[in-house]
Order: structure tokens, then sequence, then C-alpha cells
């Protein structure tokens, strides 16, 4: 489980993270939402040790995530960053091999095969193993960086903006794949997410930040309210239901 303690995080005079303190719940998924600049990626970097922040502590399973040794975390702990690339020519199978690194140290065995071969069914891509990932869609090139987190087997994964210029389909594919693998697994993701109706619609939690600070942590259909909405985002919309989910029509403003 993660805990955050009044976490701050400063460039120049402008603080990216104000004081944030909040608890992520377990087997479950949570979405950070806000505008841009709210402060969602920076929050994810210090979590994974990408980034330091300038006060406060960040707690794994009861301990300071800083105690962790590099190895040691990378059993605990998966992170997908925002901007992913490849220096050499790798297939997909390739690629999803390096999650079983933590593990492995680059010598796999059996039992290594038998978790990449999962990780590529829970994204369907076993059909397409050897190609190349510069032959790739911008859909399953990201589903291949998901299953090469997945192979890493670890029970907290943490996915920065995994949607990132996917058009609907694809963030839909991805994000019920995640769904389901939550689901039969009880695994632990926390996800970046810009689209709130998509957060809605497959979170259990989801956490809103503005300007740095938290502004509401609580179940999914509790945020979805017009006045949070508009709080969070800074624009009018509509909230409506369908399939006992709350979904937000957007208005201009």
């Amino acid at each position: 489980m993660f805990e955050i303690k009044n976490v701050t995080k400063a460039y120049g005079t402008r603080k990216v993270l104000d004081n944030v303190s909040l608890t992520f719940p377990t087997g479950k998924i949570t979405s950070l939402v806000g505008s841009n600049g709210a402060g969602k990626s920076t929050l994810l970097s210090v979590m994974a040790r990408f980034l330091k922040q300038d006060s406060g502590s960040v707690y794994f399973e009861g301990k300071n995530i800083n105690e962790y040794k590099n190895s040691e975390i990378a059993k605990k702990v998966a992170t997908l960053r925002q901007n992913n690339t490849i220096n050499i020519r790798l297939k997909i199978r390739e690629l999803v091999a390096f999650g079983r690194f933590p593990h492995s140290r680059g010598r796999l065995n059996k039992d290594d095969e038998k978790i990449i071969d999962r990780a590529l069914e829970w994204l369907s891509l076993t059909h397409m193993q050897n190609k190349f990932i510069d032959q790739l869609s911008g859909g399953e090139r990201q589903r291949a960086f998901i299953a090469m987190i997945i192979a890493q087997d670890t029970d907290h994964i943490l996915l920065d903006e995994p949607l990132n210029n996917l058009d609907m389909k694809h963030s839909s594919a991805i994000m019920r794949t995640l769904r389901d693998f939550v689901d039969q697994t009880q695994k632990t993701i926390i996800i970046v997410v810009h689209d709130i109706n998509c957060a809605a619609g497959y979170s259990e939690e989801i956490v809103a930040l503005k300007d740095g600070k938290l502004v509401l942590q609580a179940p999914a259909n509790e945020i979805m309210q017009e006045s949070v909405i508009g709080e969070v985002f800074d624009v009018k919309c509509k909230i409506v239901e369908t399939g006992g989910r709350r979904m937000c029509v957007y208005h201009n403003v």
C-alpha cells in the first residue's frame, strides 16, 4: 500500500505538488485526474522514485520507499513512464521479456517464459509476438509496453498516461483489459488519466488534483458530480447515468 504524507515538490516558486497527503487502496484501480499542470504525473514520478520531493514522505508497505534497494522495489512496483523510447529493434516478445529482468537478471527460465506468455495473452498480443515494435500502430505499441509491465509480475503497477495519443477505441480496450486484470488478479493499479469519463468508467477510486493540491479522493461515482467536475477541470458539465456509472457531458462555458 502506498501512503503519501505531506509531499511537496516545486520548480522555482511554482509548487507542482503542495502538501499532498493520501493513501491508495490495494487491489483496485485508482485514477489520478486533473487538468494539465495539476501534478498528476509529478506525484506518480515521486512515488516511482523518478523524482525526489522537496519535503514529505512516500511510504510503501509501511516503509519509507527510499529505504528500498532498487532491486528490491523492482520486484514490488512496476512503472510505465509517459514517454517510452526504444533505441534497438525489438520484437514484441523480446520487449515483454524485459519485464522479467528484476527476477531473472537476463537468464530466462521456464517460469519466466510462462509469465511472458500470460502477459502477451492479457494484452491480446500472442498472435503478433514476433512483430517488430517499429511495425506497430500506436495502440499495439502501448499494449506491448503494458504487457512488459505486467510481465514484471508486481503487486503494484504505476501507469503514467498510458492512453496518451490513443483514440477512443484503443483507450477503451486498454482500460477494459486493465479492469479485467485487476478483477482477476487483485493487483493494484494507479494510473494517470486525462479523460474523467474513462476514469469513472473503469476505476473504483479517483484522486482529483488541481494546481498541485488534493481536491478530493473518493469512489468514482462520488467524484462524478457537476460541482466537483467544475472545481477540478474549470468546465461546465451535465452528469448522466449509464450502466450504473455516472458520466460527464461537457457544455461550452
